[in-house]
């Protein structure tokens, strides 16, 4: 049996393989359990093993890698066509199987433990964030029960502790013990959320192409530059930063037919994350210029001419779509951040 492409459908215990030659002919249909993997694949011969990019996937990939084996990892959504009847284990991995062996299939970079590991603070701090806000929200609409208003924004739930303490605000006693435990969380969920962002902070320090290079381009932080280059890998892999800005999503859709162009909202595909820390930071950027503008000092002129004719979200999407391409040609051509530069063009 000489297997020379194999795709796995991946599970929590029960693994589905699919093989065939180098002709195509099918030549192996088998199912293994968790604790028969790497025993398998140890005897088996090198070849190319194709799975789904999905939970556990990157663990298995480095661990197949590191057999000798050549790995590669597709989006779901790229091999459902394939998939030719019902769907079940074995026409998974079959359509894994001919999918992987497709010239102009699309792959996803295979992600070292220690991208994991940061992207697994990441999700973590994004996690916490989002159960700060919903708690600041409840906090906020158990007091206008009350008759009592607070205005939006984090920084407001500050005077909790004010108003629980004042005794001319008519509030029952069960509630003010209510409020204040409410409040004691809030406080160490900044907590945990303060202590996630030094642990990244730091681990952004040690990549000197984070640390020198993304953090100089105007918003991008610490947090949004090491969620970068965990997520994206390098920069390499992609032939053009307009390319790259398509993966994260930052480039129009499109519904053309009949030689009609139609151009729709951003796609909106990629690591939805990362989208959203890039297009906050555009959106910091750009109130920043303006303050700037309004107090009559020097702003960007392109900022200032694309806000006018522009809503400020469309605007905000414009300005991260223009950093993702900075960052890559910075990275491809291992050059530092440059305020107003200009591509020199040869005379003709």
């Amino acid at each position: 049996m000489n297997i020379s492409t194999l795709g796995i459908d991946l599970a929590k215990n029960v693994f589905q393989l699919h093989g065939v030659d180098a002709d195509g002919r099918v030549v192996l249909r088998k199912q293994l359990r968790r604790s028969q993997m790497a025993e398998y694949f140890v005897k088996l011969p090198p070849c190319l093993i194709g799975m789904e990019a999905c939970g556990s996937a990157h663990y298995w990939a480095r661990k197949l890698q590191a057999y000798g084996h050549t790995v590669r990892l597709m989006a779901p959504q790229f091999v459902k066509p394939y998939v030719k009847t019902n769907k079940n284990d074995a026409a998974d991995a079959e359509a894994i199987c001919e999918a992987v062996a497709r010239p102009n299939m699309r792959f996803v970079a295979i992600k070292s433990a220690e991208q994991q590991a940061l992207l697994a603070l990441h999700r973590a701090r994004s996690g916490l964030v989002k159960a700060r806000t919903a708690l600041a929200n409840q906090m906020r609409g158990l007091l206008a029960e009350f008759g009592l208003t607070l205005a939006q924004g984090i920084a407001h739930i500050a005077r909790i502790p004010e108003i629980i303490e004042d005794a001319s605000v008519e509030l029952p006693g069960s509630f003010r013990l209510l409020l204040q435990s409410l409040h004691e969380h809030f406080g160490q969920l900044n907590e945990h959320i303060k202590a996630q962002e030094q642990q990244i902070k730091a681990g952004a320090g040690a990549d000197l192409a984070v640390q020198r290079q993304l953090q100089q381009i105007p918003g991008i932080g610490p947090i949004t530059s090491s969620a970068f280059i965990a997520t994206v890998g390098s920069v390499k892999d992609f032939a053009s930063g307009r390319q790259l800005a398509a993966w994260l999503g930052l480039v129009p859709g499109q519904s053309s037919s009949g030689g009609k162009q139609q151009l729709l909202g951003i796609s909106k595909r990629g690591d939805k994350y990362l989208r959203t820390l890039l297009i906050h930071g555009a959106r910091s950027v750009i109130q920043a210029n303006e303050r700037r503008r309004q107090a009559g000092l020097s702003s960007d002129v392109w900022l200032d001419a694309l806000a006018q004719r522009r809503h400020k979200n469309i605007a905000a999407v414009a300005l991260a779509n223009k950093s993702v391409r900075i960052i890559w040609a910075m990275l491809t051509h291992g050059r530092a951040y440059e305020p107003g530069y200009a591509a020199s063009r040869a005379p003709a």
